[in-house]
């Protein structure tokens, strides 16, 4: 099967291809059903059908959220933006919390995770806690998808091109992460700080890692000041300068990618390598 073409559903007499998602839905949604598909890290084909449990408008953007899954694929992201609509999965968004809370159990507890589970007051009553943090977490994950429409918007598509012909992991991941670093500074930072969405802010420290932790390394500093004087400033300077500095970052990366595309790869994985430092904020 894993050689075999996609067959197209069965929704109208000729078949609808399984990534026209748009179409699929309109077919539906009538029925309380939402249908997603697409490309995720790597170009892995993602797909599942789930019960409608709401549907609504962000900043011009449709907002569809998923509850009950009946069918999906092994790898379960909680939101993605399909075909300029955001796909929320809350079954997802409970099994990502419950899972880090599983994994936090075995770990050192005063970490931005610990504060997060603090919050949500899961040592009371884990249920309560569960559901509140997933509300919370959904929402931010929609600030952060419809920060990545904003960061789209103002990359044009060359992005896209560039990111739909990298082969290199290494070169995808480093574009994926300034990226995300700027959809989360357009929109997602800068709300949950508005709102003083003190939960989601431990929760989002908690999960920068990796490659965008070391890109970032004034906004875990500017984190622990801000637990230090609960004086959000600070913060939000850091956030607002930090805008700037990853739409710059993005199209340093476009520049060299497109400069040769041929050697796209080998250009992001040198910045990558030897010129990371530069990237940095």
């Amino acid at each position: 099967m894993e050689e075999e073409d996609f067959a197209p559903l069965p929704l109208t007499d000729t078949g609808i291809d399984p990534f026209e998602a748009d179409d699929i839905n309109r077919a539906l949604i009538p029925q309380g059903l939402v249908y997603s598909s697409g490309l995720g890290h790597f170009r892995k084909p993602h797909f599942v059908l789930a019960e409608l449990k709401r549907a609504e408008v962000r900043e011009g953007v449709q907002v569809l959220v998923a509850g009950c899954e009946y069918a999906r694929d092994l790898i379960a992201p909680p939101a993605a933006m399909r075909d300029g609509a955001i796909f929320l999965r809350m079954d997802a968004v409970r099994r990502l919390l419950w899972n880090k809370y599983e994994e936090w159990q075995w770990k050192e507890k005063d970490t931005a995770l610990g504060r997060a589970f603090a919050h949500y007051d899961f040592e009371r009553d884990i249920e309560r806690g569960l559901d509140r943090m997933a509300e919370a977490e959904s929402e931010a994950m929609i600030l952060h998808e419809i920060g990545e429409a904003r960061a789209e918007s103002l990359l044009g598509e060359d992005w896209n091109a560039m990111l739909g012909q990298l082969t290199s992991r290494h070169a995808e991941l480093l574009a994926r992460a300034v990226r995300d670093h700027l959809a989360d500074c357009l929109v997602t930072l800068p709300t949950l700080l508005e709102r003083e969405a003190i939960g989601s802010l431990h929760f989002y420290l908690a999960n920068l890692s990796g490659l965008r932790r070391a890109l970032f390394p004034t906004l875990p500093q500017a984190y622990e000041a801000w637990l230090d004087s609960r004086d959000t400033a600070k913060l939000a300077r850091t956030v607002a300068a930090a805008e700037a500095h990853w739409l710059n970052a993005a199209r340093r990366l476009m520049t060299a990618y497109h400069h040769n595309p041929a050697h796209g790869d080998a250009a992001l994985n040198a910045l990558a390598a030897g010129d990371l430092a530069s990237l940095k904020l």
